[in-house]
């Protein structure tokens, strides 16, 4: 039975509300923390989004923690601010549910001291159509729909150019828009809702869905996408985020390989049929 996945699309859709808030609580000095934080005897409690981030940690905390002599507690959350000052304050050692542009973002307008120390998983945006069988029959004259939100957009047409659809300004960001593209090659977009892009699909050549959507519309990411975004390098890969001066922390040390082992490799490659695939290695055989 397939999962009801959370997609960290829906967090890049939500950044704008986020990053207009402000931080619960004032940000402390993040060199001042306790060593008694970082015991190797007390649990490491993480804040996660329930799907995919929270599975995939009570996994390692099922299966593997104890083995690495890892004390993990999980803890859920359903929005997409309070993981961040919830670590930021010490409510929670560490989060895993966001991507590193959301993270710059949201230090940048919350000044919080939040920093990346592992990459584990992507949740890839694919090129979808019903018209056509291959990236090659994409034609000039034919509709391409993207989703209409910053982050997203900026995501799709990046896919787009990367698989040599069109082309943009040198050096444009993860904030690329329409304007930026400088070479169409003919085609035409469509800018709709990321939500209502797969029920486009009928009436486009070609649409860019995020994971999640996807999967609602009853798509198979790994099947059905004509490209899928690569995970490894990729700036919206799904990272484990502590607060800056606890990277050396023995248990997040412990927490970060285990995120990033064969064993989890293998558990995502086996339960989320290409919605997310890992961010680190090769595929796990």
């Amino acid at each position: 039975m397939r999962k009801n996945i959370k997609i960290t699309a829906g967090v890049a859709a939500t950044a704008a509300l986020a990053l207009g808030l402000t931080a619960c609580g004032t940000a402390s000095d993040p060199s001042s923390s306790s060593d008694a934080a970082g015991s190797a005897d007390k649990p490491l409690v993480v804040g996660a989004t329930p799907n995919p981030q929270a599975d995939i940690l009570n996994f390692v905390k099922d299966k593997l923690a104890a083995k690495a002599g890892l004390k993990l507690e999980v803890k859920e959350f359903t929005d997409y601010v309070l993981p961040n000052t919830a670590t930021e304050n010490g409510q929670v050692d560490a989060n895993y549910f966001q991507h590193q542009p959301y993270l710059d973002d949201f230090n940048k307008k919350n000044g919080t001291h939040l920093t990346s120390v592992a990459s584990v998983h992507l949740e890839p945006l694919g090129i979808y159509s019903k018209k056509v069988k291959a990236l090659k029959d994409i034609k000039a004259g034919q509709t391409v729909a993207v989703p209409n939100d910053t982050t997203n957009e900026g995501r799709a047409l990046h896919l787009l150019a990367d698989n040599g659809l069109i082309t943009l300004k040198p050096g444009v960001g993860t904030d690329a828009s329409l304007a930026d593209i400088t070479d169409k090659k003919g085609l035409e977009f469509k800018e709709l809702e990321a939500a209502t892009v797969p029920r486009a699909l009928n009436d486009v050549d070609a649409a860019v869905i995020n994971g999640n959507f996807a999967i609602d519309a009853g798509l198979q990411p790994a099947k059905d996408a004509l490209v899928v975004e690569k995970a490894e390098g990729n700036p919206y890969a799904n990272i484990l985020v502590v607060k800056k001066g606890q990277e050396k922390d023995t248990r997040v040390t412990k927490l970060a390989k285990l995120l990033t082992s064969p064993e989890v490799k293998k558990y995502i490659e086996d339960h989320y049929d290409g919605a997310v695939i890992p961010a680190f290695g090769t595929p796990a055989k």
